[in-house]
C-alpha cells in the first residue's frame, strides 16, 4: 500500500492492499519440515553443551571481558530457542486443535526447558556464588545488562540448587504448562449457540462476544447466558485445572523457593516493589465510585433504572448506526493516529503490517483475543486478533500494535533486557488506543463523539476498574484454595468481588458467579491483571503530558518505550518526573476518567 503525508501531517492511502488472512511464520524459520527443525534444535542442543564445559573455569575473579563475553553466548543460546519457540506457540495459536502444532509446541517446550536446564549453573552461580565485592565490579562495566544482572542478585534469596530448578524446569512442561495448554485445548473448542433474532446460530467465543454489546437486551443476556453454559458443563473439569495450577504456583513459590505471598511472586518477576502495587491496587478499590456512577448514568442513557451486568458494554442509543471498518481501513486509521504522534512509531507500525506478521481471520480453533508476540528484538513482532469489523476491533489493533511498536523500539537492546517488565508492557497499548480515540474524536459529529466517548469510558473500567478488582479476586481465590474449597465457593467469592466493585448501581445476576473461569489470564499467568491497569492509568498520565507539551514530548515517550527492561519501573519513570510509588500519580488517571464522564454528560 503506497502512502503519502498530506499537508496537514495526515496520512493518507492511495490504495487498498491489506485483506483479512494469515500471517506468515518465515522470518522465524524457512521451510519449517521435520528436517529442518530437527536441524535447527541439533545446532542448539550442540552450542548449549559447548557452553557447559566452561562451568568447571567459573571464578568470582573473572574479568569483566570475559563474563560478558558469556553473558553474549548465553544471550546467543537464549534467541535461538526464544525463536524456536515462538514459531512453535505461534502455530499452535493458529489451530489450537491441530494435533500437529498441539505436538510440535509440547516437543519444542520439553526441547527449551532441557536447554535452560544446560544454562541453570551459570544463572545460579551470578546469584549465590560470587561475592558481593567481584558481582559489584562486574555490573559496573555491563553497560545495558546492569539492570538485568542486579535483578538476578535480587531473585538468589528465592533460588534453589541446581538440581533442584532443573527438576521444576523438566516438570513443568508436563506440569502447569501442560494444565494451561490443557485448558485452551478444552475452552477454544467450545462451540457456543445463540439465539438471536429468532434464529438458533453457533459460532466461537470471539464472535459471542460481539453480541454482548448488542443493542438488543435480549440478546445480550442470551449471548452471556450462551457462554456460562458451556463453562459451567465443564466447571468439575475447568474448576480443578485452576486448582491445580493455584496450588502448583503457591507450592513453588512459596513452599519452595520462601515468597511470603503469592502476589509478591509477580511483584518480583515484574520487578516492582510490593507497596507499589498495593499503593495502586488501593486507590484502585477506593475509586470506585467513578465508575459506579458513569453506570447510574449509563442506566439513565439507555432508559433503564439500572444496569444489569447483561447491559453493562451496552452501546448508547443512539441515531447514528454502529460503524464498521474494512480491514484496510482500520488500518489506515491506526497508521493515521501514530503518524499524528510520531512519524517514526508509525514507520514501525507498518513494518508489522508490510511483512505478514499479522493474524486477523477469523477460524474455527483458532486461539481467540489478541496478543502480541515478540521471540526475537531482531524480528519484527507478530500481532493475533480476530477481526470482526466493529469499531472495537479497530482499537484492538491499535492495542496490540501499540506493543508491536514497544518492542521494535526496543529492538536494538539484547534479548536478555529488550523486554519491558509486565506493568510497563500496557503502556504502549494503552496510549497507542488514546492516540487512535483522540484522532477519531476530532473527526465526528457530538453524537458520534457521545458513543466513541462511552465506549471509552467501557473500556477504562474494563482495563482498569475490571483488572484491579480481578487481582483482588486472586488474591482471596489463592487464599481460598490453599484452605481447601470447591468451585461453587470460588463462585461467591467472585460474586462478593463483583458486588463489591459494583455496589448498587449494577445488578448482578448469580450466574455472573462461574465468569471467573471464562477468563484465561487467571490460568495463563496469575496475579497478571493488575499490570493492565498499571499501563493504563500511566498512559493517561503520559497521554495528559503530551497533550500539555505537544509534539515535544514524542522523544521523551519514545525513549521509556526504548528502554525496554533496562531499568525498573520506579527508575525508569522517576527519570521521566513521575512517582509511582505516590497514591497522588495514579489518582491522577482516575480524576482524568471522572472529567471524561462529565464531558459525556455534557454531549447529552
Amino acid at each position: 500500500m503506497a502512502m503519502v503525508l498530506c499537508s496537514q501531517g495526515l496520512l493518507l492511502t492511495t490504495m487498498a492492499q491489506y485483506k483479512l488472512g494469515n500471517w506468515s511464520l518465515d522470518d522465524l524459520i524457512k521451510n519449517p519440515t521435520r528436517i529442518t527443525i530437527d536441524r535447527h534444535l541439533t545446532k542448539l542442543e550442540n552450542h548449549a553443551k559447548r557452553f557447559e564445559i566452561i562451568k568447571k573455569s567459573l571464578s568470582p575473579s573473572i574479568s569483566s571481558t570475559k563474563f560478558l563475553k558469556l553473558l553474549h553466548e548465553i544471550e546467543c543460546i537464549t534467541e535461538k530457542s526464544s525463536i524456536l519457540g515462538g514459531y512453535a506457540s505461534l502455530r499452535y495459536s493458529e489451530n489450537t486443535q491441530s494435533d500437529e502444532a498441539t505436538s510440535l509446541l509440547t516437543r519444542i517446550s520439553k526441547f527449551g526447558s532441557d536447554i535452560e536446564n544446560r544454562l541453570l549453573f551459570f544463572d545460579l552461580w551470578w546469584k549465590k556464588h560470587i561475592d558481593e565485592k567481584n558481582a559489584k565490579r562486574i555490573i559496573k562495566s555491563s553497560g545495558q545488562f546492569s539492570e538485568y544482572l542486579k535483578f538476578k542478585r535480587l531473585l538468589a534469596k528465592y533460588s534453589l540448587t541446581e538440581p533442584e530448578e532443573k527438576i521444576i524446569n523438566t516438570l513443568d512442561v508436563t506440569g502447569a504448562s501442560a494444565l494451561v495448554k490443557l485448558y485452551d485445548k478444552i475452552t477454544n473448542a467450545y462451540v457456543y449457540v445463540v439465539t438471536v433474532d429468532g434464529k438458533k446460530r453457533s459460532m466461537n467465543r470471539e464472535q459471542l462476544t460481539t453480541l454482548v454489546r448488542s443493542r438488543k437486551a435480549d440478546t445480550r443476556m442470551a449471548a452471556y447466558k450462551s457462554l456460562f453454559s458451556k463453562y459451567n458443563e465443564n466447571k468439575g473439569v475447568t474448576g480443578e485445572i485452576y486448582q491445580n495450577i493455584v496450588l502448583n504456583w503457591r507450592d513453588e513459590g512459596i513452599g519452595m523457593r520462601g515468597f511470603s505471598s503469592p502476589i509478591m511472586i509477580r511483584n518480583i518477576h515484574n520487578d516492582i516493589g510490593n507497596e507499589t502495587v498495593k499503593t495502586l491496587l488501593n486507590v484502585c478499590k477506593k475509586n470506585t465510585k467513578v465508575f459506579q456512577n458513569y453506570f447510574a448514568h449509563k442506566a439513565k442513557l439507555l432508559g433503564m433504572k439500572k444496569l444489569r451486568r447483561y447491559d453493562l458494554y451496552a452501546p448508547l442509543k443512539s441515531k447514528i448506526r454502529e460503524k464498521t471498518y474494512s480491514y484496510d481501513k482500520s488500518i489506515s486509521l491506526v497508521l493515521e493516529s501514530l503518524t499524528n504522534f510520531s512519524p517514526v512509531l508509525s514507520k514501525y507500525a507498518s513494518n508489522v503490517f508490510r511483512q505478514k506478521h499479522v493474524d486477523s481471520a477469523i477460524r474455527h480453533g483458532k486461539t481467540s483475543g489478541a496478543f502480541c508476540s515478540t521471540p526475537s528484538p531482531k524480528i519484527t513482532p507478530y500481532v493475533l486478533i480476530n477481526f470482526t469489523g466493529k469499531s472495537r476491533d479497530v482499537f484492538t489493533l491499535a492495542h496490540e500494535i501499540g506493543h508491536a511498536i514497544h518492542s521494535i523500539s526496543a529492538s536494538r537492546k539484547s534479548i536478555l533486557v529488550s523486554e519491558a517488565s509486565l506493568p510497563l508492557a500496557e503502556t504502549a497499548s494503552t496510549f497507542s488506543e488514546m492516540l487512535l480515540y483522540d484522532n477519531l474524536s476530532e473527526m465526528v459529529s457530538e453524537q458520534e463523539k457521545k458513543v466513541i466517548l462511552s465506549d471509552k469510558i467501557d473500556d477504562f473500567y474494563a482495563t482498569i476498574g475490571r483488572q484491579s478488582f480481578f487481582t483482588l479476586f486472586e488474591i482471596a481465590a489463592h487464599k481460598q484454595i490453599a484452605n481447601s474449597t470447591t468451585v461453587d465457593e470460588i463462585s461467591k467469592t467472585y460474586l462478593k468481588n463483583l458486588n463489591g466493585q459494583f455496589g448498587s448501581s449494577v445488578k448482578v445476576s448469580e450466574d455472573f458467579g462461574i465468569e471467573w473461569s471464562c477468563i484465561p489470564h487467571f490460568h495463563h499467568a496469575p496475579f497478571y491483571c493488575y499490570a493492565y491497569a498499571f499501563g493504563n492509568l500511566l498512559a493517561l498520565s503520559l497521554f495528559q503530558r503530551y497533550k500539555k507539551e505537544g509534539k515535544e514530548f514524542a522523544p521523551t515517550y519514545i525513549k521509556i518505550l526504548s528502554a525496554g527492561g533496562t531499568k525498573t519501573p520506579e527508575k525508569l519513570l522517576r527519570e521521566s518526573g513521575m512517582d509511582i510509588t505516590k497514591s497522588r500519580f495514579w489518582q491522577d488517571g482516575f480524576d482524568y476518567i471522572r472529567n471524561q464522564v462529565k464531558e459525556l454528560s455534557r454531549l447529552v
